[in-house]
């Protein structure tokens, strides 16, 4: 093992200067490219680091990383403002050519040099920050261990993993045109992972034939109950969301198949698809709606602040008969990629002030509470004009109406 020791703004440091992917769907970590931006950046925060004054009172000097830390855990030891890792933490591109992991058992140390801090992966040396690298002899040994695997997230992956998974934002005719399950086996009222149905894609107002040939999804999620999402200031639907059901597989197409009744005549006779329950978290049941299986993807998850200012209020909380979001609880919020919002983004939640009377006041005129910060959450799924968004810190419950905007 080579150690290799560097000045201040040469920092050896194995951490994710631009995120650690949260891993979807029970994948694994992968080597993401590093963009040419992301190495100008690297080089900017490795000079530069932070003002002492943005970090913690009591932050720690060191830190040995455990299993079960993520990178907003580690932040949060060191700063005020945990989305600013990239200006603390600095890498040099040419010993880590992955930045995008960090794994247990590494030793974090925080240097504080004319008025500013950085964090490397190991202590400035005694003999000075030119000291030629030390080498240390091992012996050869065999061990096997999977580092994708110990490798440490973002944010905790259970946190998010379903709503990768599960929540869909769609337009109404998207929803009601979409392909949909017609008829079971033996009359069953409710369906469950293991049982057979029967679906349609087409119908009198149109829709397209489901079809297993070459090129065509397979594989589809079933929803309910498109709720429309309303813009709390306007009552304007931004979209609707569908309840996820579960997942089926398509087994056999549709068709329409010619046959001849008692008199000879001959007619056309619709045949419904064949499809099986892969996946249930919930009953299924007749007009129960399809929409295509999404490819796979490793999404990035970098928190970081808006570069221009973006304001906006929550639509809903995600579950059912829920009021006021925890956190960990995840929201929806009427700002989505049209607006500038991103994936990453880190907000501040705004509690929305009370209305009431000044009784202290002969006239009792009304009067409305400052708005007050109550937390952060963090955007992880765009589309249009809505975003899903995790609640990271929050000292009062986040209710409908609540509102946010940029963090500084």
């Amino acid at each position: 093992m080579h150690l290799i020791s560097g000045r201040l703004s040469n920092i050896s440091i194995a951490l994710t200067l631009l995120g650690m992917a949260a891993l979807p769907l029970g994948l694994h970590a992968q080597n993401f490219p590093i963009t040419a931006d992301q190495k100008a950046t690297a080089t900017q925060v490795a000079q530069n680091g932070v003002p002492l004054g943005d970090l913690v009172p009591n932050a720690p000097d060191s830190y040995s990383v455990k299993r079960g830390d993520t990178l907003w855990s580690i932040s949060g030891l060191f700063l005020k403002g945990p989305w600013r890792w990239p200006e603390l933490w600095g890498m040099n591109l040419q010993d880590i050519r992955n930045p995008h992991r960090i794994y247990p058992g590494q030793q974090l140390y925080l240097e504080k040099s004319n008025g500013r801090a950085l964090l490397r992966i190991r202590a400035a040396s005694a003999g000075g920050a030119d000291e030629a690298p030390q080498t240390v002899r091992v012996s050869p040994r065999t061990r096997f261990e999977s580092l994708a695997d110990s490798s440490i997230p973002t944010l905790a992956p259970n946190l998010i993993e379903p709503f990768l998974a599960e929540p869909i934002i769609v337009d109404g005719p998207t929803f009601a045109n979409a392909p949909r399950i017609v008829a079971t086996q033996e009359g069953r009222v409710l369906l469950s992972r293991g049982d057979r149905a029967y679906a349609r894609g087409q119908s009198a107002n149109g829709g397209k034939a489901l079809s297993d040939a070459k090129g065509q999804p397979l594989d589809y999620r079933v929803f309910r109950n498109a709720t429309p999402l309303k813009d709390p200031a306007t009552q304007a639907i931004l979209g609707y969301e569908a309840q996820f059901l579960g997942k089926v597989e398509l087994v056999r197409s549709e068709s329409v198949q010619q046959t001849t009744d008692k008199e000879g005549k001959s007619r056309n006779e619709i045949v419904p698809a064949t499809i099986d329950i892969v996946t249930a978290k919930e009953e299924i049941r007749v007009g129960d709606r399809l929409l295509p299986e999404p490819v796979r993807e490793l999404a990035s998850y970098i928190p970081h602040a808006p570069v221009t200012r973006i304001a906006g209020q929550i639509v809903s909380v995600y579950g059912s008969a829920v009021t006021y979001a925890a956190e960990n609880q995840v929201v929806v919020v009427n700002r989505g990629s049209k607006d500038g919002l991103e994936r990453g983004h880190v907000m501040a939640i705004r509690k929305d002030g009370q209305r009431l009377q000044d009784r202290t006041d002969d006239a009792k005129p009304e009067m409305k509470l400052p708005n007050e910060r109550n937390g952060l959450l963090m955007v992880f799924r765009t589309f249009d004009s809505l975003s899903y968004a995790l609640v990271l810190q929050v000292t009062d419950g986040v209710k409908v109406g609540d509102h946010f905007t940029n963090p500084n």
